[in-house]
């Protein structure tokens, strides 16, 4: 069997190096209150446009859409960089990562020409609308109507937990245009102007004081039958591929490791880490880490060969979404009930532990939650009956 080399290319090196001295020169990641979860709190539209001014934005996708026609892996190391300085991204990243693969694959030649440049420019932004207060981790539950009417589908339903719906200038909606087919039919994905009349957005606070989510109420919306995406009745089966693309990305893995490096360095300095039981916990944690970040490069090669990675995808993510958890916890078992405090002179890095314990339930639920993942690594990698 062969050697697998995992040293980069010399392209690759360059590419990072290049990234790194950016992102060491842009003054918005010093202006950040934290540098966690840049990717999904970090709203920053003028800095996507310095991301899409370094022709980094759509790097995997074809020239004539703006795209840079590089490796996945290339793309990889990009958003790796970008999320471990704790850059805000999160404006560009939608688009990026799940809407201009979606058409790419099953979009019109009319969106694709319309909208793929305008994600590369950053010009343009999105939020995803699929889950629903009766309908979470269960897409096919949906109840979210698209009836069609002469040349429109009028939309009718609520969505929930939509992060940036308040920004977004389009909504990628999962609804039911098919009342009558069985759960998993019927079921189509449609592009939304958020301009569009009937459309009413309330911004949900979390329990960290975030507003990124949002609910989406749809009264009667119009939208031309020409911002349907792929094949009426379709769109279930083809947003699980489009899932594939959000479950299986680094950010699954690095979103709180900006704290976890502080925390180690802190342990280093303090003397902490002179307890060998604590010391062996860091050192557990960090190579697993490793092996969740060599799970995702795995994804990034599968992805450059053409190939899907379903159950990959859904490996990499349950492993290292629950990796960032331990992360939190051990971060406030070190830290004692100083890792609490939300502010002032008495919080250790100025309240970002205390942050991320409240916001570490998050991960293993966004973007599917770790049953629902487990039940695609029995089915679609071990191959075991659905039921």
């Amino acid at each position: 069997m062969p050697r697998m080399d995992f040293r980069p290319t010399r392209e690759q090196a360059a590419l990072r190096d290049a990234v790194q001295r950016f992102l060491t020169d842009d003054s918005a990641i010093g202006a950040r209150a934290f540098l966690e979860d840049g990717w999904i709190n970090g709203w920053d539209p003028a800095f996507s446009k310095r991301v899409a001014a370094q022709n980094w934005i759509g790097l995997t996708w074809p020239k004539r859409y703006g795209g840079q026609e590089r490796s996945y892996l290339d793309r990889l190391i990009v958003t790796e960089e970008m999320l471990l300085a704790g850059a805000p991204v999160a404006a560009h990243w939608f688009g990026d990562r799940q809407i201009g693969p979606a058409l790419l694959a099953h979009g019109t030649d009319q969106l694709k020409n319309e909208l793929l440049p305008r994600i590369v420019a950053a010009e343009v932004s999105f939020c995803a609308g699929m889950s629903e207060p009766g309908a979470g981790s269960d897409l096919a539950a949906l109840s979210t109507r698209a009836a069609i009417d002469g040349d429109d589908f009028v939309i009718s339903g609520q969505k929930t937990w939509t992060s940036f719906a308040e920004h977004a200038d389009y909504c990628y909606l999962v609804a039911r245009s098919d009342p009558d087919a069985k759960p998993h039919q019927g079921i189509s994905e449609i592009l939304v102007p958020m301009s569009s009349p009937g459309i009413t957005v309330r911004t949900i606070r979390d329990m960290v004081g975030e507003t990124h989510f949002g609910e989406v109420f749809f009264d009667e919306v119009r939208v031309p039958r020409t911002h349907l995406i792929g094949e009426i009745n379709r769109g279930f089966y083809q947003i699980m591929q489009q899932l594939d693309f959000e479950r299986s990305g680094i950010e699954r893995l690095i979103s709180n490791y900006p704290l976890w490096r502080d925390l180690k360095a802190y342990a280093t300095r303090t003397g902490l880490t002179a307890n060998k039981a604590l010391r062996n916990r860091i050192a557990e944690i960090e190579i697993a880490y490793w092996a969740g970040r060599g799970m995702i490069y795995k994804v990034a090669g599968i992805l450059s060969s053409g190939r899907v990675p379903n159950y990959e995808a859904a490996v990499a993510k349950t492993f290292c979404t629950s990796l960032e958890q331990k992360i939190a916890e051990l971060v406030t078992e070190i830290l004692g009930p100083a890792s609490l405090i939300r502010g002032g002179p008495r919080s250790i890095f100025d309240g970002r532990a205390a942050r991320n314990m409240l916001y570490a339930p998050a991960y293993t639920i966004q973007g599917g939650t770790n049953n629902i993942l487990r039940n695609i690594i029995a089915t679609r990698g071990l191959g075991l009956p659905a039921r």
